[in-house]
């Protein structure tokens, strides 16, 4: 009888639900951990990156020599005044042209010595170490060694000495702008810089292709090489061939270590719009706000053929889209 009833009143009574605290929980450690790591990063993002953009902007209205706290608005005379600069439009032309040249170059470049790498049976990793080691180093560092060492102008520098080898005389390679030699300085420095770190994302994107669509074309009848390229690697290299290009357009417009170590600042040939902007912020005039508003021309312009890039190749599609 009193077990009978017991289980009556337990069954009987209201079931008890348990509420769970907040703030507590593995949701919440993942939102605090999430805030540990990133937090930083974001503040010093907001510092250092935000904070000068927008300040950059602001001057780019007002006459701001001499001072980053001007107080006289002069609305769009400064951009006015940079788009009329025959100095900054000429660097603006000149480095359209390195662009086009430059960016084709390392891709090709970078995308056969990823196809020569992915191919090798033996060391591998040690090539590809040695390709991209060349990242690593600064490229002040390199262009004084390109400058000093290989490419100085006397007969013992290193190039002057192969071509005296063919009988040819020396060469001036930066200090006479007609013919302009310093361009094959200054691309191979940069060939030699960057082609090593775009040989890693092709060589990762080659590893991602199924081998089956390989061994499906060997049954089709293709033949290796040249075809299972076109009409294989190729296209499932689409959106990292994108990203690359997309990556070397921005990297060639924003060139300025290699030219300002290289050129002499005082040359009135070869100037990047980033050395003509250094020039007119930093130079005797001081000018701040002139400046500015040529880095918002720069970034505009960088954005207006990134997303034009991007349209054309396709970016955002995915691997093997058409």
């Amino acid at each position: 009888m009193s077990t009978t009833t017991t289980r009556g009143a337990a069954r009987s009574a209201p079931a008890r639900t348990v509420k769970s605290r907040p703030g507590r929980g593995p949701g919440a450690d993942s939102t605090l951990h999430f805030w540990l790591f990133t937090g930083p990063f974001l503040v010093g993002l907001l510092i250092f990156v935000f904070v000068p953009i927008g300040w950059s902007v602001w001057l780019s209205f007002f006459d701001a020599r001499y001072t980053v706290t001007p107080s006289h608005f002069v609305g769009l005379d400064n951009y006015r005044q940079m788009l009329t600069n025959s100095d900054f439009t000429g660097s603006l032309s000149t480095f359209t042209v390195f662009a086009a040249f430059i960016v084709p170059t390392t891709w090709a470049l970078s995308l056969g010595l990823a196809l020569l790498v992915h191919r090798l049976r033996f060391l591998r990793a040690f090539f590809r170490s040695v390709f991209f080691l060349p990242t690593a180093c600064s490229y002040v560092a390199a262009a004084l060694i390109w400058k000093m060492s290989l490419f100085n102008g006397v007969r013992f520098g290193l190039a002057n000495t192969v071509i005296g080898w063919f009988g040819a005389e020396n060469v001036a390679w930066v200090s006479n702008p007609s013919p302009p030699w310093y361009w094959l300085v200054i691309v191979t420095v940069r060939l030699w810089l960057q082609a090593g770190f775009y040989m890693i994302l092709f060589l990762a994107a080659l590893q991602n292709i199924p081998p089956e669509l390989y061994e499906a074309a060997s049954i089709d009848g293709a033949k290796s090489g040249p075809q299972t390229f076109r009409y294989i690697t190729l296209p499932q290299l689409r959106a990292t061939s994108t990203a690359v290009v997309l990556l070397l357009l921005v990297a060639a417009y924003q060139a300025f270590d290699e030219f300002y170590n290289i050129i002499s600042t005082r040359a009135t040939w070869g100037q990047t719009p980033l050395m003509v902007l250094y020039k007119t912020a930093l130079g005797s005039s001081q000018d701040y706000g002139s400046g500015s508003a040529g880095a918002v021309i720069l970034t505009v312009l960088i954005c207006a053929v990134t997303l034009l890039q991007g349209r054309i190749m396709g970016f955002g599609g995915a691997e093997g889209s058409k």
